[in-house]
């Protein structure tokens, strides 16, 4: 069934409003992932000489946004919660752009890479081809995607208040490519485990 413009105005809102009621607890409870798997997997396959402008798409209270200014790049992040637009601010001193994912306005070709971590996934499928694009023409030339999102058997809808579409691998792929990104790499999370212990699935993507 077709999603109208009513249905995906409401998907963001209530999303948001999901996130928003939880602002404390999520930022307590997200601070001290580890990352730096993903954060690796991006910069590795930038090229050219840092300091990297790098887009953190659904920055949150700024946790990874904070890891790129440490290591010396040039970060801005981009959140559809002004809440948690605001503490990315406050704990960075980066630009923060308040932006939803289904109602994007970057700057063409401006950024090296963007990060895409546990964000994506909350982009109905309808919506995923275009969004995705959109991202591409906000990449330099040759410039880098990276995401992890939870994967499953391509189920999609309401999820605890939330939206999202939990795909496969072979689906997220066709979406990727389909938008103009060449494969780079896939893996799961976390590390080590058994399969059907790595709810995440990660990916990284040239333009």
């Amino acid at each position: 069934m077709k999603l109208g413009r009513h249905d995906l105005e409401q998907i963001t809102s209530a999303t948001l409003a999901h996130y928003g009621q939880r602002v404390d607890d999520f930022r307590r409870g997200t601070k001290d992932h580890d990352v730096s798997q993903n954060v690796a997997e991006l910069l590795r396959h930038i090229e050219g000489a840092p300091p990297f402008r790098i887009l953190d798409l659904g920055c949150g209270p700024g946790r990874d946004l904070k890891t790129f200014k440490d290591l010396g790049h040039a970060p801005v992040g981009l959140e559809g919660l002004p809440a948690f637009a605001g503490m990315a601010r406050a704990a960075t001193g980066c630009e923060v752009l308040e932006q939803d994912f289904l109602a994007l306005d970057l700057p063409p070709a401006s950024f090296d890479g963007i990060f895409a971590n546990a964000s994506l996934f909350h982009v109905p499928t309808q919506e995923l081809p275009r969004v995705l694009r959109e991202l591409k023409r906000a990449l330099k030339p040759r410039g880098v995607l990276f995401c992890s999102n939870p994967h499953g058997g391509n189920e999609e809808g309401w999820n605890r208040g939330r939206y999202g579409a939990f795909l496969d691998w072979e689906t997220w792929r066709a979406f990727a490519a389909g938008a103009g990104f060449a494969e780079l790499n896939h893996y799961y999370r976390p590390a080590g485990l058994p399969r059907e212990s790595q709810p995440w699935l990660a990916s990284s993507w040239r333009a």
